[in-house]
């Protein structure tokens, strides 16, 4: 039997909740207030469930973050009406064992309950910390959101993944703001963006003089996110060669500046990619160690198609956000909100974002319509090009164009076809998958051993 402490302003919430909890063997104790429910607090409290919101100048972080300072402290479950990424992050960060969206159902009760391991130490309060940004109320990204604050104090690796659009370093700054890093620097780089000849010096720096153009010392990307966060965005992107000197980074905590000395670094990594790295690592188009080396903490982000209620709060916050950009305030109309949760938006968050965006300054009236939305602009139909790529469309479509060359010249052989572009065959893979010349290579290469035989 476990006793309950319930502190909520809402009394019949209360005495549902006292009465579920007597039903099933436990002792209920009630507050009406944050400060009758710290009053009440005592070492037979085993549980306490808090809400949120509350009126007397005491909301329920702060109840929460006072139960956490003290010694032996009870499980705080914090329970909402109002779920938002800033509430969750910051309740689960302050050491709430749990954040429940309102009402609480019996069965939903019993297990939470079941679960509940032994009461916990005491942790430090500290501060609020601003929201994310990371909007949606929908479970799959409330799992997100509480992944969030398990982990934001660790200086673990954590590895994002997710579909190009679901917004991964989004998660990856929320990991800083509301961790104990947030006072150090975030320090993002796109490892698909970075030609790989410069990499290594974008990521450990280098000294005066060690190649032709370094006319000064660079710090590189490790030392300048010293005591923060270092952000690896597109990870599976990166060559084969420069993994290996980054897995040395992480396990040696050390890095050697092109042309330079060994010198210690301490940012924490965090790393992204759309790609399946356990993939790639099997088939060793992605180190193995390496992997492992990052996958200490993963965070999956959903694409929008699986959190569709989370599609238009999204949109009404990018339409709020246009407008107060150029003060011309807009709203959706019910058959626009109908044609947005039907769309499947393959370009997931930022398709969603784009199109909101187009409509709001592409339509005259205050109203905007189904017929304003325009989801032609399907990233899935179109050439493979991402709009993070770092390319000008017009280089990137002769990149493709070059490729696709080289391909045909060597009847598929991928290998021979690096070396004909004076590039490493993981690069020449890459850009193939981001071009969507994969599988055209594999039926050539199918065709022409046929041929052969």
């Amino acid at each position: 039997m476990a006793t309950v402490l319930i502190v909520d302003d809402d009394r019949a919430l209360r005495e549902g909740l006292a009465e579920a909890l007597a039903d099933l063997g436990h002792e209920p104790r009630l507050a009406a207030s944050g400060r009758e429910g710290l009053a009440a607090l005592d070492d037979d409290v085993d549980v306490v469930l808090l809400d949120l919101r509350m009126p007397g100048g005491m909301d329920g972080i702060e109840v929460l973050r006072r139960i956490r300072a003290s010694a032996g402290c009870p499980h705080v479950v914090v329970l909402t009406a109002f779920a938002s990424a800033a509430n969750t992050i910051e309740a689960m960060r302050l050491g709430a064992f749990d954040h429940l969206s309102k009402p609480i159902g019996r069965a939903e009760l019993k297990a939470l309950l079941d679960r509940l391991p032994r009461r916990l130490p005491a942790i430090e309060a500290r501060e609020d910390d601003a929201g994310d940004g990371l909007i949606g109320s929908s479970e799959p990204m409330r799992r997100v959101q509480k992944a969030i604050g398990l982990a934001a104090d660790s200086d673990a690796s954590v590895l994002i993944r997710g579909e190009t659009g679901t917004g991964k370093e989004l998660v990856a700054r929320a990991l800083h703001i509301h961790g104990k890093r947030k006072d150090g620097p975030f320090v993002a780089v796109n490892c698909a963006a970075i030609p790989a000849d410069l990499l290594e010096s974008e990521l450990f720096g280098h000294v005066k003089g060690s190649f032709t153009g370094a006319t000064a010392d660079r710090s590189g990307a490790f030392r300048d996110a010293a005591n923060g966060t270092l952000f690896l965005d597109e990870i599976g992107d990166m060559p084969l060669p420069m993994q290996a000197k980054i897995l040395r980074a992480l396990q040696e905590q050390m890095i050697t500046p092109v042309g330079g000395k060994p010198v210690r670094t301490n940012a924490r990594i965090v790393a992204a990619t759309h790609r399946d790295l356990a993939r790639l690592a099997g088939t060793g188009d992605f180190r193995e160690d390496l992997y492992y080396r990052l996958d200490v903490v993963q965070i999956a982000l959903p694409p929008l198609r699986d959190r569709a209620a989370d599609i238009v709060p999204l949109a009404r916050h990018f339409l709020a956000r246009a407008g107060a950009s150029n003060s011309r305030h807009k709203r959706l109309s019910e058959a626009a909100i109908d044609k947005l949760q039907r769309h499947p938006w393959p370009g997931n968050v930022r398709e969603l974002r784009n199109a909101i965006e187009r409509a709001c300054i592409m339509t005259r009236g205050d109203v905007i319509g189904a017929e304003d939305i325009d989801t032609s602009a399907n990233p899935a139909a179109a050439v493979p090009v991402p709009d993070d790529a770092g390319l000008p469309a017009a280089v990137a479509q002769l990149e493709r164009q070059m490729i696709e060359r080289a391909l045909a010249a060597c009847a598929g052989n991928r290998t021979e076809a690096a070396r004909r572009l004076n590039i490493n065959r993981q690069l020449l893979y890459t850009k193939m998958q981001r071009y969507g010349l994969a599988e055209a290579s594999e039926k050539l290469t199918d065709r022409v051993g046929k041929d052969d035989g």
